[in-house]
């Protein structure tokens, strides 16, 4: 959970430091891939026990945020990549 939670940060900071917006939409999309990762581990940590439910909820939706946010810059660049 440590890995993919700094991972989303990580790819986007690495993809602002590249040029171009098509380097940048893809770091992008690999961050989106690790926030469905972390909501994988959210669920699997809840499943097994290591989460209750009200902390689970809690860190569901500020992921589900993080998401939403990170899909709205994605097509954003997209859309101005093929501009």
């Amino acid at each position: 959970m440590r890995w993919c939670s700094s991972s989303i940060p990580a790819n986007i900071a690495e993809g602002c430091g590249r040029l171009g917006n098509s380097e940048l939409h893809r770091f992008l999309q690999i961050a989106c891939g690790s926030s469905n990762e972390m909501e994988y581990h959210l669920l699997l940590a809840k499943d097994l026990g290591y989460l209750n439910e009200e902390t689970y909820l809690i860190l569901d939706q500020q992921l589900a945020e993080v998401k939403r946010m990170l899909v709205a810059l994605t097509r954003k660049v997209g859309s101005e990549r093929k501009s």
